[in-house]
């Protein structure tokens, strides 16, 4: 790309193609609730934001600046449009700059547990990021996290999802069903912060400036959140449903930021689909209709 080099993993299906943009110590070699993507037959486009996996900081270091350098990238890879841009919490703003500058791409915009145009994250996690997620200790950090988690999952899930809940981390990890331990054990022996959570911290800290990008969105948008997250409170998600200009606010019956292991994960990801069908499609006559 122009703005340096882009790490991303493209999965082709079908004709409809979702771009998303994951949060922090996610990065492109990693999923997280692309199913129900997939089971429509869409293609997905996930790119690493600054700082994440291979990606450098310096590959359009601004959430405006890396909307940009994606939508180079849409058009390198023959992408001419954009069913949905999709940003899980931190890459919630970097979806929104897209959504916003890009309408003639991008289609649709979905926000899940994004931060939005308020402060974040708070100054105890703030501090704590900058002394776990620096470069010099950032590693030793995620080295000790993957040895917990594969050695001691259950102290491992306690420790790890104790900050993405206002409820006691207790009853979040014993509402989990053993596929969600499985699925939860193996992302989380997998994450990296790299560069990018502490760039997040600099990158992020301007809320007006998503304000004014939020108001910018002229495409349909659907923001997804949990009144039970403790890492983007839902307060992040009203903000956003109200600067964004005809935004729906679907709230999560989750325990927390995950909203993908909610026990009405089902039903959002109905409404999903439903938001991912073109008017004109549903209107179509069913061919086995008498």
């Amino acid at each position: 790309m122009s703005r340096g080099p882009v790490e991303f993993r493209y999965e082709q299906r079908g004709p409809a193609t979702i771009v998303v943009f994951y949060g922090g110590h996610m990065r492109a070699g990693l999923a997280l609730g692309e199913e129900v993507f997939a089971d429509g037959g869409c293609s997905v486009l996930v790119v690493s934001r600054p700082g994440y996996g291979r990606a450098p900081v310096t590959t359009g270091e601004s959430v405006a600046g890396f909307a940009d350098v994606t939508a180079e990238l849409c058009a390198h890879l023959g992408i001419d449009a954009v069913a949905a841009a999709v940003g899980v919490s931190a890459g919630g703003p970097t979806a929104v700059a897209m959504a916003a500058l890009h309408p003639v791409l991008v289609e649709r915009l979905i926000l899940q547990s994004a931060v939005g145009p308020l402060p974040w994250p708070d100054r105890r996690t703030r501090i704590g990021a900058r002394l776990a997620f620096a470069a010099g200790p950032e590693a030793a950090t995620w080295a000790a996290v993957h040895a917990l988690v594969r050695h001691a999952p259950e102290t491992g899930l306690r420790l790890l999802l104790r900050d993405l809940t206002v409820l006691p981390v207790r009853d979040m990890q014993a509402a989990l069903r053993p596929e969600d331990r499985t699925r939860l054990v193996g992302l989380f022996s997998r994450m990296r912060s790299g560069h990018g959570f502490v760039h997040d911290l600099k990158a992020l800290r301007t809320p007006a400036t998503l304000t004014r990008l939020a108001a910018q969105v002229r495409r349909p948008a659907l923001v997804i959140a949990s009144r039970k997250d403790a890492a983007v409170p839902f307060a992040h998600a009203q903000a956003l449903a109200s600067a964004i200009p005809g935004a729906e606010l679907v709230e999560s019956q989750a325990d927390g930021h995950l909203v993908w292991f909610g026990r009405d994960w089902p039903s959002i990801a109905e409404r999903i689909r439903a938001f991912l069908t073109p008017p004109e499609a549903m209107a179509q006559p069913s061919r086995h209709a008498p």
